[in-house]
């Protein structure tokens, strides 16, 4: 298994304890649900695997990454956070994923996928946000979406609009998740929005990792 840890890299954010019988060595669950995210894409992990003579479907993959829920880590303390939406198109369907970002790490801290965008989607997005991390004496920095100046308003947390500088960090984070989304839409043509929640949730895991 020392070539696989090799391949695979760090995999501590990954944590195996839902699997009960599973006839796949650890090791190698760890590397494929590792190589999903890495690509948004169902067929590099089979790929991969085949190599050292295991045989998945897409669908034992998919679980895997499923089961392991893979949400970004608790507890930061950020004194600015990038808050912005960005439409994501899956199947042909329009939805808006809603992130905030740590500029200075480039880090993910939460992210949603709603089908629109309203004051109280931001406020509900807040509030599971505020749930993980402190950040009441945090600086948001947005654009000028109403939405977002209305429900950080309404939840007494502090912003700035802000078009560049450190909003920058949720644009280039944007741009890489739109450039793998459309990869993660061509390979699954009957996706539901919680399933490619589930699956946009794993890169921000595997993305932070790599920062």
């Amino acid at each position: 298994m020392a070539e696989i840890a090799r391949l695979s890299g760090c995999s501590d954010w990954i944590d195996l304890d839902f699997v009960e019988r599973e006839r796949t060595p650890s090791e190698l669950m760890e590397f494929g649900i590792r190589l999903h995210p890495s690509g948004l894409s169902l067929s590099n992990p089979i790929s991969e695997l085949a190599k050292f003579g295991v045989q998945r479907s897409r669908k034992a993959v998919h679980d895997w990454v499923q089961k392991d829920d893979l949400q970004p880590a608790s507890d930061a303390n950020p004194d600015y956070i990038a808050l912005d939406e960005t439409v994501i198109r899956i199947n042909g369907q329009q939805f808006w994923l809603y992130a905030a970002v740590d500029p200075g790490t480039y880090e993910f801290l939460h992210l949603r996928l709603f089908t629109t965008t309203t004051t109280a989607l931001t406020q509900q997005f807040l509030r599971e946000l505020r749930e993980k991390h402190d950040v009441e004496d945090t600086v948001f920095l947005v654009d000028h979406a109403q939405h977002l100046a209305a429900g950080l308003q309404r939840a007494s947390l502090r912003f700035q609009t802000v078009r560049h500088g450190n909003r920058n960090a949720v644009e280039r984070v944007f741009r890489e998740i739109k450039r793998r989304a459309s990869s993660f839409s061509n390979s699954f043509s009957h996706v539901d929005p919680a399933t490619a929640e589930t699956w946009l949730q794993s890169f921000a895991v595997w993305w932070n990792s790599l920062n």
